[in-house]
C-alpha cells in the first residue's frame, strides 16, 4: 500500500521524536524508522498516512484524450495543506513499506480526509478496519468527491495500488501529456 509520505524534520537539539509528545515520552518513548540526514543536526523520517492511498506524484490521470499530472496536483495539494498550521502526527502502529503509518492532523483537520474530499486520495477499507468511524468519513468524503467530479474524478484515473503495479492509461502509455 502506497500512501502520502510526510516527511517530518526532526532536529536533534530539540531531544523529541514526536511533536506533540509530552516531556516525560520524549526521553522514554520513541520509534523505529528509515531516516536521511538533511544536515548535520537535522534528520527526516518519512511517514505514510493512515487510511488514505494518494496517486504517486508521477502518475497521470485522463482527461478527455490527454493526461494531467494529478499525482503532482496530490503532492502539491498536500504540501499546501502542511502549510495552513501546525502539524499532529499520531503513530498508528503498523509499518508499511518499512515506514511508521501515523494520522496527520493540520490545523485540526484529518489531512488524509482533506486529501479524499479533494480528489487527490481513495480510502483503504483494509487500514481502516481498526477505525469504523474515520472509515466512514473518509467513504462519505471519497463519494462527495466522486459526485462533484473533483481531482481524479474529473476524469479517468488508475487506482493507486494498481499504478504502484504497473497499470496505466492509455494516455500514459502512449505519451498524450497536457501539462495544464
Amino acid at each position: 500500500m502506497r500512501l502520502i509520505v510526510i516527511t517530518i524534520l526532526l532536529a536533534t537539539t530539540s531531544c523529541g521524536v514526536l511533536p506533540d509528545a509530552s516531556a516525560g515520552q520524549r526521553n522514554r518513548d520513541g520509534f523505529e524508522a528509515q531516516a536521511r540526514a538533511v544536515d548535520g543536526d537535522t534528520i527526516a523520517v518519512d511517514f505514510r498516512l493512515f487510511g488514505a492511498d494518494a496517486v504517486e506524484r508521477k502518475a497521470l490521470c485522463a482527461k478527455g484524450p490527454s493526461c494531467w499530472p494529478c499525482g503532482k496536483a496530490a503532492q502539491d495539494f498536500a504540501s499546501k495543506l502542511m502549510k495552513r498550521g501546525p502539524v499532529s502526527i499520531r503513530l498508528i502502529g503498523q509499518q508499511s513499506y518499512g515506514r511508521p503509518i501515523a494520522s496527520v492532523d493540520v490545523g485540526g483537520e484529518d489531512l488524509g480526509e482533506m486529501m479524499i474530499a479533494a480528489g487527490y486520495a481513495v480510502p483503504t477499507p483494509n487500514f481502516l478496519k481498526i477505525d469504523p468511524a474515520r472509515a466512514r468519513r473518509y467513504e462519505a468524503a471519497f463519494d462527495q468527491a466522486e459526485a462533484k467530479h473533483v481531482g481524479i474524478h474529473g476524469g479517468d484515473f488508475i487506482e493507486p495500488s494498481r499504478w504502484r503495479k504497473g497499470a496505466r492509461l492509455s494516455c500514459e502509455r502512449h505519451g498524450r501529456f497536457d501539462p495544464s
